[in-house]
């Protein structure tokens, strides 16, 4: 076994065990309430933690996959997520075939420039490209109402659920010196480190907050939250450097840059719920609302993440 695959299942071992303890905890909470009684914050802890061992088996067998496992994943869940986005948007019949190519066109092309490794075109490709060619292919329907709201909308699905979301498989095709063969570690750092700070902000809030911070976007969360939160999951960051290329103290300086990005884009994606007068983007996963819900942080961190690695760390 090489050093790679060896700190891979070190990995793996720890989210696992991390897993086990968190599910026998929920169930002694559950066992611990008076019987016919329910308290729903034990009741949300226990529908996270089976929501957290689906989403950790399905990203730990694409990642025994290798490559295209990987970009199989992602690219299943840019599809659901286009698919969420989609459905809460205001389109009409003239915006179909604009939409069948976001789909069907621009969502495989995006990942197949993944597969073939074409950075250039990856990274220019829809911010320019698919902008360019949804309008075009809406106006030729001759339906001007609301035209540009329409077309704005379809644009910013394109832009969050398939060209932030590919960023994470983008990680893949980073070239780094002394790290070759161990970028899938780089997802996995992204990954954890983002969802902890989501779980460790939602804790610190239940035991400390006080403060909201924005109770008309997102009521939950707190000051005392956002900074437990932070805080926590940067020092876990550095805690993980050996899975990274960066040094113990780049590697927290990485995981705060990551979870603020998180952090606001969570923010974000909560005031185009809230535009839309929806709790959850949807239903898929028990808990946890839609697939959106549980990549919005991940979307925004991903770009960001990938773009200062890959200027700072790669040669390519």
């Amino acid at each position: 076994m090489n050093a790679a695959n060896a700190d891979l299942w070190t990995l793996v071992l720890g989210i696992f065990t991390l897993l086990i303890v968190s599910s026998t905890i929920g169930y002694l909470l559950q066992r611990r309430l008076p019987a016919g009684q329910s308290n729903a914050a034990i009741e949300n802890l226990n529908a996270r933690i089976k929501a957290w061992w689906i989403m950790a088996i399905l990203i730990g067998l694409a990642f025994l996959a290798g490559r295209i496992g990987v970009l199989l994943l992602f690219g299943f869940c840019s599809f659901a997520a286009l698919r969420e986005f989609i459905t809460l948007t205001d389109t009409k019949r003239a915006d179909h075939w604009a939409l069948a190519a976001a789909f069907f066109v621009v969502l495989p092309l995006q990942y197949w420039l993944l597969w073939e490794r074409q950075y250039g075109i990856f990274s220019i490709f829809i911010p320019v490209y698919a902008f360019l060619l949804m309008p075009i292919i809406s106006v030729l329907r001759g339906d001007t109402e609301r035209f540009l709201i329409r077309i704005a909308e379809v644009q910013w699905a394109l832009m969050i659920c398939v060209f932030c979301a590919s960023h994470v498989p983008a990680l893949l095709t980073l070239t780094i010196p002394g790290y070759e063969g161990r970028n899938v570690l780089l997802i996995a750092f992204l990954v954890i480190i983002v969802q902890l700070s989501d779980v460790l902000q939602y804790v610190w809030g239940k035991l400390f907050g006080r403060t909201k911070i924005a109770p008309s976007l997102s009521p939950s969360k707190t000051v005392e939250g956002f900074v437990g939160g932070v805080f926590s999951a940067t020092l876990i960051g550095a805690a993980l450097w050996w899975i990274t290329p960066f040094t113990p103290l780049q590697a927290g300086v990485m995981a705060f840059v990551i979870t603020m990005m998180g952090f606001f884009g969570g923010l974000v994606m909560s005031a185009i719920k809230r535009d839309r007068g929806v709790k959850d983007w949807g239903h898929l996963i028990e808990g946890h609302g839609g697939l959106i819900d549980r990549l919005d942080s991940v979307v925004f961190s991903a770009p960001i993440f990938f773009h200062i690695v890959r200027y700072w760390w790669s040669i390519t």
